[in-house]
């Protein structure tokens, strides 16, 4: 084996191949050295299962270091004076043993979890070598949208806190606007099926045993619709009807009136309710895009006292409350961006988000100016995977590159990889397993996994695919975006003309000569690449259906493009309609096997409406 042949995710800071093997075999023990032993004794347990499970070989841990050497198979010792950088951890496999020394417990679990990477490509015999390894970005997180409109089950979110932790993520967040179950606002959540205290509280332990923070997160000022829609919170609402956005117009309400009492009231009572079941000392208010703020009730103030400033006071108020619980407050950074003169009046123990989906985001300029003011802050890119059904792969790896890369040069001390679930949430979660997994290999070496194999990476560490098929064919579908002739912001065409009334994809794509053909052959062709993948994964079947369902989806999308555009389509209307009845149990199928079933009708709704197109 050669050194461009080992393919681990994230690939490691330093790794050098010593040449030879190290054979694994029966009766050997794990030996946790040192006086750390219960901080490793997790990560000692998650290897001698893999044995056990992956090799049916039996290795007992051993907290003596008097058993013969002879019976040393892994020994895991933390120490700090040796192994200097926090989380980190040096790697050494000889002929005769295996030794993991690190930083701390989590440096001793990332340790762990490049061995089973190991493990997983050579089975019995693993290459002899020297690894030391730390991460750039001391936080590395993933925030999964829940509440557009999926609520995942907890065994969904069990299995997911898995894999990121076996790519050394080590914060997750889920994005809530209305989906904890608060009992004083029942009527918010009634039908969204959400997490609840009790449910927390286990995934919060679930997450501390594989070093993984779990951040409460609850938008705060704007994206409040699903509370405003109600007649006890309409009042607090900015705006009841229309307002202004930069590309258009929106109906609200929207955004909490940040001049009203009674919002603060409520959001101070919000928190009251979920904190307590974190014991996470971040908190992420959330604050973003609030395009309504001005255009209704604050209009007078901000007009009087600037909008940014009438912004930044609500803010302040929200800060005071999550500093006094002896919490640091999160914040997305999008607002006060546009008000740079403020920046230098946030309380320096805040962490501001910057956050942009677009290959060329600016985070060079904006990193710079939370930098200059002193204000700690991460960069927030995203997997793509929203609005697109089966993904942007050059977008994303371009995003997640240039937000990895210009948050090391401003000193970001985080990096947060977003998840989110616009207009119903349609894409199946494992689209979203490239952008996962990039996005944690970017944060831990950015420079070592600037050139990562992906499709190898996601064959062996995501779809754990043995025919190496599936990792090239999401890496290639996640491109079809490309292929039709123009690319909308933030999602993509074929999305974009299955949310649109078919009488306006003429005039939505008139400036572009489009092609539909192309992308309807890789779908086809994917269709029938599916069936000869070899999947080694409890769920290989639900992947499979959801993939079959988000390249029948596309194909939809495809005809229907043909369609608006007359291009000799032998297909009516009625086949569209037949296509689709068959579609939409195939989605909710597929939906309720991951998640639960609030949100689901919303979800599905937008789908319904095309058929209003194909009856006219």
């Amino acid at each position: 084996m050669t050194q461009e042949s080992l393919t681990l995710a994230p690939m490691p800071q330093k790794l050098q191949l010593a040449g030879g093997a190290y054979r694994l075999k029966d009766g050997m023990l794990i030996i946790l050295a040192g006086s750390q032993r219960d901080e490793m004794l997790f990560s000692a347990r998650r290897f001698q299962n893999r044995l056990r499970e992956q090799l049916n070989l039996s290795w007992e841990i051993n907290s003596s270091e008097n058993p013969p050497k002879s019976k040393w198979g892994l020994v895991m010792t933390i120490s700090p004076e040796t192994i200097v950088k926090s989380q980190g951890y040096v790697l050494e496999i000889n002929e005769n043993r295996i030794s993991i020394i690190a930083n701390n417990g989590a440096g001793a679990f990332y340790g762990v979890c490049t061995l089973l990477q190991l493990l997983d490509q050579r089975e019995t015999e693993i290459p002899c070598l020297h690894i030391t390894d730390w991460p750039n970005f001391p936080a590395r997180g993933v925030m999964l949208d829940i509440s557009r409109d999926k609520v995942p089950t907890l065994e969904t979110l069990y299995s997911l806190i898995d894999k990121l932790a076996g790519w050394k993520v080590n914060q997750l967040q889920l994005y809530t606007e209305h989906t904890f179950k608060y009992y004083q606002h029942p009527d918010v959540w009634k039908k969204a099926s959400p997490i609840s205290g009790d449910e927390i509280l286990a995934l919060d332990q679930y997450c501390q045993k594989r070093y993984i923070e779990l951040v409460p997160n609850q938008n705060s000022f704007g994206h409040m619709q699903r509370w405003l829609i109600h007649p006890k919170y309409a009042p607090l609402a900015e705006v009841g009807g229309g307002f202004d956005v930069p590309w258009g117009h929106m109906e609200g309400p929207f955004s909490l009136c940040p001049i009203d009492p009674g919002s603060i009231e409520l959001i101070y009572s919000l928190y009251e309710e979920v904190l307590p079941h974190f014991t996470s000392r971040m908190f992420n208010v959330g604050c973003d895009e609030t395009f309504d703020l001005g255009q209704g009730k604050s209009k007078e103030a901000c007009d009087k006292a600037g909008k940014g400033r009438v912004y930044l006071e609500f803010l302040l108020k929200i800060y005071q409350y999550v500093h006094a619980q002896n919490r640091t407050m999160q914040f997305w950074g999008d607002i006060i961006l546009q008000h740079p003169e403020l920046i230098s009046e946030l309380p320096r123990d805040v962490i501001a988000l910057d956050w942009g989906y677009e290959a060329d985001h600016p985070f060079d300029s904006e990193g710079i100016q939370f930098a200059k003011a002193g204000i700690p802050f991460y960069v927030c890119p995203g997997t793509s995977s929203w609005n697109t059904i089966i993904g942007r792969t050059e977008n994303t790896l371009g995003n997640l590159k240039n937000a990895a890369e210009h948050g090391l040069k401003h000193g970001a001390i985080g990096y947060l990889n977003t998840d989110w679930g616009d207009n119903g949430h349609w894409q199946p979660l494992p689209v979203s397993y490239l952008g996962y997994l990039c996005g944690a290999a970017y944060s831990w070496a950015f420079e070592a996994n600037r050139d990562l194999d992906v499709p190898r990476a996601l064959d062996l560490f995501a779809f754990r695919d043995v025919s190496g098929i599936m990792g090239q064919l999401v890496y290639d579908l996640g491109n079809v975006y490309k292929t039709v002739g123009f690319e909308p912001s933030n999602s993509s065409a074929l999305f974009s003309i299955l949310q649109h009334p078919l009488g306006e994809l003429r005039a939505y794509t008139s400036a572009f000569t489009v092609n539909f053909s192309r992308p309807l052959d890789i779908v086809e062709e994917a269709l029938l690449k599916l069936k000869k993948t070899d999947m080694k994964l409890p769920d290989r079947d639900l992947i499979l259906a959801e993939y079959e369902l988000a390249c029948k989806l596309i194909r939809h999308a495809c005809w229907r493009g043909k369609l608006a555009h007359n291009e000799g389509i032998t297909f009516q209307k009625s086949e569209l309609t037949k296509d689709l009845q068959n579609l939409i149990p195939e989605y909710e199928q597929a939906w309720l096997r991951r998640n639960r079933i609030g949100g689901l009708e919303d979800s599905t709704a937008r789908f319904r409406k095309l058929f209003q197109d194909y009856a006219t």
